[in-house]
């Protein structure tokens, strides 16, 4: 699903108070000490019966939570955490058995899909095994079958089993929804923008970016700049590379977010790194403007590699300033570039 980087257009105090000083005589010495026997033997056997009562208190007993109910919750979980859950008691390991047989038809979905772990890329193996998985209960298997019915252009068969995943809590399921009914039924938008906004709100950050976009183009939702800048930049702050460009983006030109060029370059930096070839070429204009020759060349070279055309032009006009070892030293650090992890 391509989409656009920048859109255009209880209780009281249990202390007494003390008693006035007196002269001590024998009858006052006698009540006092009588006094002081009561409260002993009230507070010894005021604590006997607490320690009574907590001794009586048991641990809570997990087992009782019904399967459905554990099912529902471990649906979205991880293999370690669902180990890790299966270790509470014998009820909860019997439960999870399905979530865990899953999660290894997940892992064979995802080697046929990808082509991993020494076997050829099999898209009917890699369907049949998510599914699989996801009758067995796993949101992520879900989501996975969906995107390739998806693909195979079967898009009815992709959002019943996205609205499975999102009807069970899982973000990438929510996220995959809202975007299928933006894309592929424009009827269902508003449902698309609660969907996306309940994905975003439990940290998808694609889910952020694309609610960002909505925002900020005026679809279905009223264009307002400010919420669009505001889920831009906590997506990009999630480590999602398009939102970072578009963060900078906001920063300079002040749309929804306070200018500052310092916040826009820092934004732009981070997306470049990161192998935005948009954001490595403005990067590198920006380090040519600022008289960092060599640096300049490095992303404007990384950009023409990634397509953009236009970097190539202001590479070669700069390499002509550069002595040869610069040159040679630049391309040197182009080869060995690697993008730093983000999500895209």
């Amino acid at each position: 699903m391509k989409q656009k980087t920048w859109p255009y257009k209880s209780c009281s105090h249990q202390f007494t108070g003390l008693p006035f000083i007196n002269k001590p005589n024998k009858k006052s010495t006698k009540d006092r000490q009588t006094r002081q026997l009561n409260f002993t033997s009230k507070s010894s056997s005021s604590s006997s019966s607490s320690f009574l009562s907590s001794s009586k208190c048991k641990e809570p007993d997990f087992s009782s939570l019904p399967y459905d109910v554990l099912a529902r919750i471990a649906s979205s979980f991880s293999l370690p955490n669902l180990q890790s859950a299966s270790l509470v008691c014998r009820g909860w390991r019997d439960a999870l058995r399905p979530l865990r047989e899953a999660m290894l038809f997940l892992k064979w979905g995802k080697r046929f899909k990808h082509g991993r772990g020494g076997v050829k890329p099999n898209l009917k193996k890699a369907l049949d095994s998510f599914l699989k998985g996801a009758a067995r209960g796993s949101t992520m298997a879900m989501v996975d079958a969906g995107l390739i019915y998806w693909e195979m252009g079967k898009k009815e068969e992709g959002i019943a089993w996205y609205r499975k995943a999102a009807e069970l809590g899982n973000p990438a399921g929510q996220c995959n929804l809202g975007i299928s009914y933006l894309q592929a039924d424009p009827s269902n938008a508003k449902e698309a923008i609660d969907w996306l906004y309940q994905a975003s709100v439990a940290g998808s950050v694609r889910a952020q970016y694309q609610l960002a976009l909505c925002w900020h183009q005026g679809r279905v939702l009223h264009q307002n700049l400010q919420e669009a800048a505001r889920w831009y930049l906590r997506a990009a702050e999630g480590g999602y590379v398009r939102a970072m460009y578009n963060t900078s983006l906001c920063y300079a030109s002040g749309q929804g977010l306070v200018q500052s060029h310092r916040l826009a370059r820092k934004w732009m930096k981070k997306a470049a790194d990161r192998g935005h070839s948009k954001a490595q070429f403005e990067h590198g204009l920006g380090l040519f403007s600022g008289g960092e020759m060599m640096k300049a060349v490095v992303y404007l070279e990384l950009a023409t590699r990634a397509g953009e055309t236009a970097a190539a032009h202001v590479k070669d006009v700069i390499i002509q300033q550069l002595s040869a070892t610069s040159r040679d030293r630049a391309i040197h650090l182009a080869d060995n570039w690697r993008a730093l992890p983000s999500t895209r």
